[in-house]
């Protein structure tokens, strides 16, 4: 029984996941589309850098944030900057990228550190909420999107750590992941022995679980917004 649950969940929920994600994501620009138009400039002033320049610089520096609140802004930072790296280590779990190793180094990306820095910044986000006047304008889905994301790196980070610093059972050969990544996206899916036969196969897929439940829930919170960052700092230049 638990074979099918774990094969459901690392193959069919995968790819529930991933159509909810879109399906979900052009549901909301369908909204932002039909949506009434302003009326008028929204521009923010002064414009002292070309538009295109402006719109980089808010969506990656966000500088509105800083000068409404340094540490928030730092957090969120060292919060983009950890993602982004973690993002690359997921992409090299699925082949390996000549271009990615200009500078040689281990998958994953920071020994731990980038992991560490995702499930502290994402503590920090989620306990925010929790105080005025952010708890007034926070709903479930806020703190649930949070805890989930929060699990997703807890797991996440345990098994790279794990792994990496030679914890018994837990040295899935890297090509037996690239194996069961590459298989999901060609739809010929395989999980290869190295996975389902380790003593640990449970937090795989307890780990896959909840990065699918993060998929599913993401295009209807406000996260949303950093899919459309560059849309709407773009309408605030117009």
């Amino acid at each position: 029984m638990w074979d099918r649950i774990y094969y459901f969940t690392m193959v069919h929920m995968v790819y529930i996941a991933i159509t909810v994600f879109f399906l979900g994501l052009a549901y909301k620009l369908m909204i932002a589309l039909l949506s009434t138009s302003v009326s008028g400039t929204m521009g923010t002033f002064p414009r002292s850098t070309p538009r295109p320049v402006g719109i980089a610089i808010d969506a990656f520096l966000a500088p509105a944030v800083f000068r409404a609140d340094k540490k928030f802004w730092f957090i969120i930072i060292l919060f983009h900057v950890a993602f982004f790296l973690l993002l690359i280590g997921h992409v090299e779990l699925i082949r390996e990228f000549a271009s990615l190793q200009f500078i040689p180094h281990e998958v994953m990306l920071g020994g731990g550190i980038v992991g560490l820095v995702l499930i502290a910044s994402t503590l920090y986000f989620l306990f925010r909420r929790f105080h005025s006047p952010f708890r007034e304008i926070s709903n479930m889905e806020d703190y649930v999107f949070l805890i989930l994301l929060f699990l997703t790196m807890v797991i996440g980070s345990h098994l790279h750590l794990a792994a990496r610093y030679g914890v018994a059972g837990f040295d899935i050969p890297l090509d037996d992941y690239r194996v069961y990544l590459s298989s999901i996206l060609s739809l010929a899916p395989v999980i290869p022995d190295g996975i389902a036969g380790s003593p640990h196969y449970v937090l795989v897929a307890l780990h896959i679980f909840l990065a699918n439940l993060v998929l599913i829930f993401f295009p209807f919170t406000k996260m949303v917004h950093s899919i459309f960052a560059f849309a709407a700092h773009n309408i605030a230049r117009r």
